[in-house]
């Protein structure tokens, strides 16, 4: 249990240190139409979980699975801060952010399936 919580812990620091830098890379502004960075870190992080959800080596082994599933695209992906971005946009903005999240992220996660498959 212990070394599943650790593996877990490591993986989130990783991929949150990833997203915040790519929020450095790409800042956010109330002039911006867009969250870009958080857009862009939730559809790579559905292709990696995609790719990852394909490989039974991963999915099959606990510890695995915990670190990259759990840990690193849990801390790197944010439904938390697309839920606050959303509900903080006029409603057009937030209707485009959404769709383009759930339609971006679903093709990525089924991208990613297929990369693994091929």
């Amino acid at each position: 249990m212990k070394k599943l919580a650790l593996l877990s812990a490591s993986g989130a620091v990783i991929g949150s240190l990833a997203r915040y830098l790519i929020g450095i890379e790409i800042p956010y502004s109330e002039s911006a139409t867009l969250p870009w960075a958080i857009l862009l870190v939730n559809v790579i992080g559905a292709f990696a979980i995609g790719i990852i959800a394909s490989t039974p080596r991963v999915m099959n082994d606990e510890a695995r699975r915990h670190f990259l599933v759990t840990g690193l695209l849990g801390g790197f992906t944010t439904y938390s801060a697309f839920a606050v971005d959303l509900v903080n946009m006029n409603v057009s903005n937030a209707s485009i952010y959404l769709a383009a999240t759930f339609i971006a992220g679903v093709a990525a996660t089924h991208l990613g399936s297929v990369v693994v498959k091929k």
